[in-house]
């Protein structure tokens, strides 16, 4: 997926829909050095979900993949 290698270039501006509907526009990146300190959940990664380091908020979020909108490039 192209979104996930510019994530790990540089902070990317995207939208998607959130689960109610609604359209949520981030900023988010996996650039070492601009990311919060990674710890392991012992889960299993779901390869449906697009991990991110929102630089709004300051923390990891995700979303479905299927749900992604658009991204700046």
């Amino acid at each position: 997926m192209k979104l996930r290698a510019l994530l790990h270039k540089k902070i990317v501006e995207f939208y998607f829909k959130k689960t109610d509907g609604t359209l949520r526009q981030a900023f988010g990146t996996l650039k070492e050095g601009l990311i919060g300190e990674t710890k392991g959940t012992g889960r299993k990664p779901n390869e449906n979900l697009q991990v991110y380091w929102d630089t709004e908020k300051e923390e990891y979020r995700c979303f479905k993949k299927c749900n992604l909108v658009r991204f700046s490039k």
